[in-house]
């Protein structure tokens, strides 16, 4: 009798996000991987590739003391380990990052004029609880000197006369980055490498029958054409879009604004994370929490608060608020010199999926639905730092039959659906 490893198998993917294409890498580094017996086929809706939604616009966040812990705690290792193997300081922008909460003021910029809070039009802020899992959220520092109000010798590209407090916020070695966008489709690259196959085109409905997923429709982007793709197992990992094949997923979008800019070369910018708490001039009452993230080459990101506009039909289609994303640049830039020098790069927005039940992920098989199915989504903002763990457990639950890395019960698809 053939073992579940040894059967043949039609993996169909769908999205080609940071989930998708992590699962198709870890599918074909499985031991019992042979491209001679299984097929594995990436769907991506967009027209222009892999990361065209949340996982390439992220700030690339990789934390030991994100959540849930049971992705976690198998997520940092397999970062590390990626980036031991195909030079991900290179290839992604890996590296350890310092971590911190800082509070202050904002300086009055000469060209100001009334901006928002950073929250795009249409929709009513929504936090995106990126510090949901640490414990207390930082100490409290006494704003007299740099010793004294915590900041860092080397964190120069903020304003020490503008800074009340800096508290670290982990343990030197619990927090590194990625940039999201290039670790996703070296991902997807390694994965075509070893026989994957990345297909451009939406996904319109999956096919059941006798209890057991059989195929899934799609809809290719350049020639309109429609093609139905046999499967034996399905992986939905569509990110915010997952309900629209799976309509009973309490999947609901949080869309988030986000901006990069590239200081100039002489400056120093040295790998910080921080979670600001801003309050900007007395005359506008404000006080606005812009996470700002430095990457390598001296390219800066930062983001602000999410929103709860609707989610468009397809990850091409999603519209940005140019005031949000001209508030962001404007609340940075009002703690740091440096950062008003830059030049602000790319303005874009994207859309988080957050279990509306509360917890989540949902990662697991769901066979009270169809034998075949499994489900990974609802990641929320903890996307790029988990993907490399939900992608292993994925990789074990369909050659082996079974997830042996974590105990993932409490995020299976059962406990949701």
């Amino acid at each position: 009798m053939k073992s579940n490893a040894d059967s043949p198998k039609e993996i169909v993917i769908i999205g080609a996000g940071i989930i998708g294409c992590s699962t198709a890498y870890q599918l074909t580094r499985h031991p019992s991987f042979s491209a001679a017996t299984t097929t594995i086929k990436v769907i991506e809706a967009s027209k222009h590739g892999p990361a065209q939604g949340a996982s390439g616009k992220a700030g690339g966040l990789v934390a030991k003391w994100a959540y849930p812990k049971e992705l976690v705690d198998i997520s940092f290792a397999e970062h590390v380990k990626l980036a031991k193997e195909h030079n991900g300081q290179d290839r992604w922008g890996w590296r350890y990052v310092g971590c911190g909460s800082w509070e202050g003021k904002g300086a009055i910029l000469p060209e100001d004029a009334d901006f928002s809070d950073g929250v795009g039009a249409g929709g009513r802020r929504k936090s995106l609880e990126k510090t949901f899992g640490l414990e207390g959220g930082g100490r409290k520092s006494d704003p007299v000197s740099r010793k004294r109000k915590g900041l860092p010798d080397d964190l120069l590209w903020v304003d020490e006369s503008l800074t009340h407090s800096y508290s670290p916020m982990a343990a030197h070695g619990d927090t590194a980055q990625v940039h999201p966008f290039l670790f996703t489709n070296s991902m997807m690259d390694l994965a075509i490498e070893k026989g994957a196959e990345l297909v451009l085109g939406r996904a319109t409905s999956l096919n059941i029958s006798d209890g057991k997923v059989t195929s899934v429709d799609i809809t290719h982007n350049d020639s309109g054409k429609r093609e139905t793709l046999s499967a034996t197992h399905v992986i939905l990992a569509a990110g915010a879009w997952s309900p629209s094949l799976l309509p009973s997923l309490p999947i609901s979008a949080t869309r988030a604004h986000s901006i990069t800019i590239h200081a100039q070369p002489s400056v120093d910018i040295a790998p910080y994370v921080l979670f600001t708490e801003i309050a900007l001039p007395e005359r506008r009452g404000l006080t606005v929490s812009p996470e700002i993230y430095a990457r390598p080459g001296n390219e800066i990101y930062a983001c602000g608060p999410g929103d709860d506009s609707l989610l468009p039909k397809n990850v091409d289609d999603v519209i940005l608020d140019e005031v949000a994303c001209e508030s962001i640049w404007k609340h940075v830039s009002s703690i740091s010199p440096e950062l008003r020098a830059g030049t602000v790069g790319k303005r874009q927005a994207c859309f988080l999926p957050t279990v509306e039940t509360g917890g989540g992920p949902i990662v697991g098989a769901a066979p009270h639905i169809a034998q075949g199915l499994i489900i990974a989504t609802g990641h929320t903002c903890w996307g790029i730092s988990n993907a490399p763990g939900t992608a292993k457990a994925l990789s074990e639950l369909v050659m082996d039959g079974h997830i042996q890395c974590a105990n993932l019960r409490k995020l299976e698809p059962s406990n949701y659906l």
